[in-house]
């Protein structure tokens, strides 16, 4: 039997045939591709010539395409659309790949053409872009172990191994957890919800199989239920499950993992020479100390908590007099903020929904992207892995551009949050290619789909993810798109959510979902001077997780990590009514793989960025300043990794921001 995956496809360009895959497809597909790759590795090593770019760093970036191909496909579908069979498939894969990537890296004789190649660089003539690609080989290999030898050599290909099974477990595990639990709602438990919330809590129940509405871990229904409940029990209810995902008991319990993957990743540096995980990762990322992360954070973390400490009093006022004796909880902090809210802006975000409709949404995202850069968006017809998703091509002056996949709704086969992926990536070498880009979200369902302020925030953000995808141009997929610094991937994306709040935009695109009338101005402006609204609790709920995962690093491995996040909030004074954003045992960004690990602080590095470069438009001619949206894709959304991530926001802007602009932005500067 044929098996798609290995076929060429003859699809619209040429997207994955998902109608024609099956389950059963995966794992023949992968073997035949390692097969293939493998092969095409050890040819490179065994090469009889000399060592040259293009028979060596060139030949590595042509081989595994296949393979590529295979889990691109793979991967999209297990996180979006999982099942048993593909979660039986991830755990299964995980060693085989980590064992791929071994014998990668472990390849002595490959090793020496690269290093051969690095040590004689300034004479191979190379292109700027290939002298930089050099230098990615040559340090990816250094950094996973090539130089290595015998037990140390043994003992790197066993850590490799071992935290792939680990950071699949643990993502496997929270979506267990997240999957499984909801709380079935009463009639009566409904009052005081808003209409959207209602019909989203029937529509899960409807998933679920319950007789009635019931409330999940999905944020788009949790979110609101906690901000809108007045029943103090179901909060408290939802709240605890919420923020125990992964820790509790039994076989989905990540603890333990957590405690593995930290002592696995403490090994691994010291084995590359390293003081700890912390001096490794930040090495080749723009803070490149420990240090200047903690500095950035202290100096953030001082005024925000000060304005959470200043917040929580207001609202333990407000709750006293509800009749509601003892101290503000962590499960009130959301129910009273939106109290205050409605009570200082007078805005809410029952009365706001109805005009941040997610189709109207994102044709605002589309529209911003036009001005700025010319791309126009088309609706394709072609088979996808889930009927939620849509797809559009993207072109320019009538060229092809790229493909833009949108899955926004959450369902229980999907893991929770947002993310932003190429199931291809963009590049020239060896053969010209156009990425296809997926932006995947986690909103409610409805007719229509309404958004809240902070999910609109979510789709202007992984869509900002999307265009530094689809507006890479460089030779090398290596160094394409987002394929940058971790500390300044986000640049991007937390840049694009400031034209959510362009006036202008949401004056044209805030629509009344029933009415069709544009967002009041009275409203529009409320919405703007509310933007910074509650922000000491989110700047304390995000910088402690950033602390706390710095701290794991940053020294010995914690033998109990929950005991090390305890003293490392401790130590700051945590607000009693604040948790942190991501516990430890959900804490997905640093434990189901390495790429934030150590470098959940980049989302704040990313965004002192960010402020200043949106101030470079408003300096300029305006939100829509077409030299400054000239500048912005020629000198980061173009260039992907190909450069230095400081020189290329030097280039951009001209120097290095401070953090006052951060301070300004969030409304905390003194």
């Amino acid at each position: 039997m044929t098996n798609p995956l290995l076929t060429d496809w003859s699809t619209p360009f040429d997207i994955a045939p998902f109608d024609q895959i099956t389950d059963a497809h995966f794992e023949p597909a992968l073997e035949e591709a390692l097969t293939e790759a493998r092969a095409e590795i050890a040819a490179i090593g065994a090469n009889d010539a000399p060592p040259s770019f293009g028979n060596t760093i060139e030949a590595l970036e042509a081989a595994g395409k296949t393979l590529d191909r295979v889990l691109s496909v793979f991967f999209t579908v297990a996180g979006a659309d999982s099942n048993p069979k593909r979660q039986e498939l991830q755990r299964a894969f995980s060693p085989r790949l980590a064992a791929y990537s071994s014998e990668i890296y472990g390849n002595k004789a490959l090793f020496a053409r690269i290093e051969s190649l690095w040590q004689n660089r300034e004479a191979l003539d190379l292109t700027p872009e290939q002298d930089r690609l050099l230098l990615l080989t040559r340090r990816s290999f250094v950094r996973a172990g090539a130089a290595l030898e015998g037990e140390a050599d043994t003992r790197m290909r066993e850590i490799r191994s071992r935290l792939a099974e680990l950071g699949t477990a643990f993502t496997q595990n929270l979506l267990a957890d997240e999957s499984d639990w909801f709380m079935e709602l009463s009639e009566e438990d409904l009052t005081g919800l808003p209409d959207f919330l209602i019909r989203s809590a029937r529509a899960a129940g409807e998933e679920k199989g319950a007789d009635g509405p019931v409330i999940t871990l999905s944020r788009s229904l949790i979110v609101p239920f906690l901000q809108f409940s007045p029943r103090r029990d179901l909060r408290e209810i939802a709240f605890r499950a919420w923020t125990s995902r992964g820790a509790n008991g039994g076989k989905t319990d990540n603890r333990e993992i957590a405690a593995e993957i930290l002592a696995l990743r403490e090994e691994r540096a010291k084995l590359l020479g390293y003081e700890n995980f912390a001096a490794f990762k930040l090495e080749t990322e723009m803070a490149k100390t420990p240090e200047a992360v903690r500095k950035l954070l202290y100096d953030v973390w001082t005024p925000a908590k000060a304005q959470a400490e200043a917040d929580a009093a207001k609202m333990t006022e407000m709750m006293q007099a509800d009749g509601v004796n003892g101290p503000l909880e962590a499960w009130d902090w959301r129910y009273y903020a939106e109290k205050r809210r409605k009570a200082e802006h007078d805005l809410d975000e029952a009365g706001l929904k109805p005009y941040l409709q997610l189709e109207r949404m994102i044709e605002a995202a589309f529209a911003c992207a036009n001005r700025l850069f010319g791309l126009e968006f088309t609706p394709i017809d072609v088979s996808l892995y889930h009927a939620d998703c849509r797809a559009w091509e993207v072109t320019r002056n009538g060229q092809h551009v790229a493909v833009f996949i949108g899955d926004y709704f959450a369902r229980g086969s999907k893991r929770s949050g947002a993310w932003c992926s190429a199931m291809r990536q963009q590049a020239r070498f060896p053969k010209v290619q156009g990425p296809i880009v997926i932006n995947v979200c986690n909103f409610a369902k409805g007719d229509p789909a309404l958004l809240s302020y902070d999910d609109a925030r979510t789709l202007f953000h992984e869509f900002g993810h999307a265009l530094h995808q689809m507006l890479s141009d460089v030779t090398y997929e290596s160094m394409s798109g987002t394929s940058v610094a971790r500390d300044f991937v986000e640049l991007p994306s937390q840049l694009y959510e400031h034209w959510l709040e362009v006036p202008e935009v949401l004056a044209e695109f805030a629509t009344h979902a029933e009415t069709g009338e544009a967002m009041p101005k009275d409203m529009l402006d409320k919405v703007l001077g509310a933007a910074n609204f509650d922000m000491g609790f989110q700047t304390v709920e995000y910088v402690a997780s950033a602390l706390v995962d710095l701290e794991f690093h940053d020294g010995a491995p914690p033998a109990d990590p929950m005991a090390k996040q305890a003293e490392v909030l401790d130590s700051l004074g945590m607000p009693r009514a604040i948790v942190m954003r991501h516990a430890t045992p959900h804490f997905a960004h640093v434990f189901s793989g390495d790429g934030y690990s150590s470098g959940y602080y980049s989302y704040m590095w990313s965004e002192v960025m960010d402020a200043d470069a949106f101030a470079s438009f408003e300096e300029a001619g305006g939100a829509f300043d077409a030299e400054r949206a000239k500048a912005l894709e020629e000198n980061i959304l173009s260039t992907g990794g190909s450069r230095e991530a400081q020189d290329l926001y030097l280039a951009f802007r001209g120097k290095m921001p401070g953090v006052e602009a951060l301070l300004k932005g969030r409304g905390l500067a003194a």
